[in-house]
């Protein structure tokens, strides 16, 4: 049996779809996909989403000092965030302030050490992976406190969606041995309008 597909029919098909039921491609379909969406389907979105680095550019800021935090969109349901790192950069170790976090690399390469309390309160590793670009990974309180590190050769850029934003998290102190409370900023705010 021969089967034969109405090529208007399949174009109508297609644009009727919801922006989390094809691949993503545009900063605008992420933003749309995550406004439209209900909180369970956002693993799927972030995971769909195939970012050209040239099209978030102008969400950049560079620091040879430290890595910034670009703030693309922040509202009542989600925050957006770009983080741009140089060589070898890396955050303390921290919490999330009781939120989700997915965090997708669209250029470079960076290491994620997962880290627990120990029965003494004494914070250990207990694993580390690597991911490059298009790979994410997720991140929840229960799950312990984490650190990112920038491992390649170059500048990397990472885009970390929050599921509610995060104004304040828990930051280990290296002096100090403990965490310590931190307000959350940003080093760039975009004017983000949906085209």
């Amino acid at each position: 049996m021969d089967l034969q597909i109405n090529p208007k029919k399949t174009k109508d098909l297609n644009q009727n779809q919801k922006p989390s039921q094809k691949e993503l491609q545009t900063l605008d379909d992420l933003v749309t996909a995550l406004s439209e969406e209900e909180r369970t389907t956002i693993n799927h979105i972030i995971r769909s989403i195939n970012i050209n680095p040239k099209d978030i550019e102008k969400y950049t800021s560079w620091s040879e000092d430290c890595y910034t935090r670009n703030c693309i969109i922040n509202n009542e349901k989600f925050e957006l965030i770009l983080i741009c790192w140089c060589k070898g950069h890396k955050t303390p170790i921290h919490d999330h302030g009781g939120q989700e976090c997915w965090v997708k690399v669209i250029e470079g390469e960076l290491e994620e050490v997962i880290y627990k309390k120990n029965e003494n309160d004494e914070l250990i590793a207990i694993r580390s992976s690597k991911s490059k670009a298009n790979q994410v990974t997720y991140m929840k309180d229960f799950m312990g406190f984490h650190s990112l590190e920038n491992i390649s050769p170059n500048r990397s850029i990472t885009l970390h969606l929050y599921a509610k934003p995060i104004r304040k998290c828990n930051i280990f102190n290296e002096d100090l041995k403990k965490f310590v409370s931190k307000e959350m900023n940003y080093d760039t705010v975009a004017n983000y309008i949906k085209k």
